[in-house]
């Protein structure tokens, strides 16, 4: 059995295979999802699991050099976004309208859906490089 963090197959798939950045969608249970990016169901009912046990996994195993929310959020999700804010103090946020964040999920490699039911419950992940001198 793996013994990292993300123990779902096809996000610790997606995880592996991504390169600089390459881009993954963790959003709600509303968030729609483009027919062109591959969609990793996580939802099991109403707020299982919430995105932000999600969004912590996933940071455990992906090196992330930015990330894109949308500028909705601020308003009508002033929790999320400060937590957001503390998560990624050190990296660029990119704050876009809701409808563009939706349309640059079709470029993402994944959309993981989540139960939560929050709004703008939504994040893009922009991978970053972890090149060590360490072998």
């Amino acid at each position: 059995m793996k013994k990292t963090k993300v123990l779902n197959s096809e996000l610790s798939a997606v995880i592996a295979s991504m390169g600089h950045t390459d881009t993954i969608a963790i959003g709600d249970a509303g968030l729609p999802i483009p027919d062109s990016s591959k969609r990793i169901d996580l939802a099991v009912k109403r707020n299982l699991p919430p995105f932000l046990d999600v969004l912590e996994t996933v940071l455990c195993e992906l090196e992330v050099e930015e990330v894109t929310i949308s500028s909705e959020m601020i308003e009508d999700n002033p929790g999320l976004f400060k937590k957001i804010n503390e998560l990624f103090s050190s990296i660029k946020i990119n704050l876009v309208t809701h409808s563009e964040f939706k349309e640059m999920t079709k470029n993402c490699k994944a959309v993981v859906r989540t139960g939560e039911c929050m709004p703008y419950a939504n994040i893009i992940l922009h991978s970053g490089v972890a090149f060590s001198c360490e072998e």
